[in-house]
Formats: C-alpha cells, structure tokens, sequence
C-alpha cells in the first residue's frame, strides 16, 4: 500500500538530488508502481510555498529553485583577469622605470607609435596614472604608476623595480624587448620639470593622440 507521504518524501530526495528537471513519468519510473506522483507533486510544491526555495513545473518538467523575490541574493560579482597586450606590458614597463613620463617621450623608448587604447587599458586597470603636465612647450601630460601597480606585482615601492631579467618573469615585459630599451634608476615622486595640474582642470589629452584611432 502506498503512503502519500513517504512518496511526497521520495518525490523531493529525487528532484533534490536530480542534475535536470524531471517529468511525472521520470519520477513514476523511479517509485513504486501505483505511486500518485500528482499528488505528491502538488503536495510538495504546496509544503515549499512561500519558502526560499520553491518547486514549480518548467515545460511538464519539475525542479526546485530559488524564490524569485530572493533571486538578487544569488547575484556573484566576478573579477576577470585581463591578460595585457605584448605593447601594453612594454608602455606599462616603460612608465614604470621613466616616471614621469609623457606619451611622446614613450614612443621614443619603444621606437613605435604609442596606441592610445593601450594607454586607455592601463589607465582602466588603475595601473597608470595621469600626473601632471611637463614644463614643456604644449605642456605634454605626465604619466606615472600607482598604488595598484605596486600591489599588483608584489612592489614595497618603486625603489624595488626589479632589473629587466626579473622584469620578463614577472610579466612587466614579453620575451623580446625593444631594441633600445633601457632600465635607468626609477624617478622619485616629483619632478623639478613636472607641474600639477590646476584646480579644477580635467586633464584633456585628446591631442596627444591625434591622428590615431
């Protein structure tokens, strides 16, 4: 004889332990035979009514699920690592070791172009930041690394730059470096060539980078 209750109870082991929802005929060809599998459905989904977790009946197939009015506890918040580009890793090394340092003064070093969108990805990642301007004429925006760069890559402070071998293990740069790059002692935080920038003025270094996409 069939009890509703243990076959309430059998319903929710198999639906609980199930990877996929189940059909009525799933279940039936896993209990007893005369089971009332409608009943025991309707049963249990009355039992979950109201609960934090509900059964309910997706295209004729059962599972359980988060209540919807609870669905924002289930939100995860992902960081993904950004792998950077072979240029952003040189820009990146070149700032560090040549801070402060202006755009112009970066394609120097490399020999090529400097793209904006790889100073744009530093910048997002909160690797670089915008220092200050040259007292130069234009008065070219300096570039300088962060706090975030020396957690990044395990640095105390600058001073702890390592030498350019190091500098490959550690992914500051790829394998094959530009020809002329070099690796001179790190610049301190200020510079007698290196202004603020003005109260209130939002850096625009739009002309820095005109001509390019």
């Amino acid at each position: 004889m069939n009890d509703p209750g243990e076959t309430e109870r059998r319903i929710e082991a198999l639906l609980f332990a199930a990877s996929e929802p189940l059909s009525a005929a799933d279940l039936a060809g896993r209990l007893p035979e005369g089971a009332d599998i409608g009943a025991g459905l309707m049963a249990l989904q009355a039992s979950y009514q109201g609960r934090g977790v509900n059964l309910v009946c997706v295209a004729d197939r059962w599972r359980f699920q988060t209540a919807e009015d609870l669905a924002w506890l289930m939100t995860e918040e992902r960081e993904e690592a950004r792998r950077l580009s072979k240029a952003a890793q040189e820009t990146l090394a070149i700032i560090a070791y040549h801070q402060p340092v202006t755009r112009a003064e970066i394609e120097a070093i490399r020999g090529v172009q400097a793209s904006r969108g790889t100073i744009d990805v530093l910048l997002e990642l909160g690797l670089v930041r915008l220092r200050g301007r040259r007292r130069t004429p234009g008065r070219p925006v300096t570039f300088g690394t962060t706090d975030t760069f020396l957690e990044h890559y395990g640095l105390a402070t600058l001073g702890d730059l390592p030498g350019a071998a190091e500098m490959k293990a550690l992914g500051l740069l790829g394998m094959d470096m530009p020809a002329n790059f070099s690796v001179p002692t790190p610049g301190s935080d200020l510079a007698d060539d290196e202004e603020p920038f003005e109260d209130g003025e939002t850096p625009e270094f739009h002309q820095d980078f005109l001509g390019e996409e």
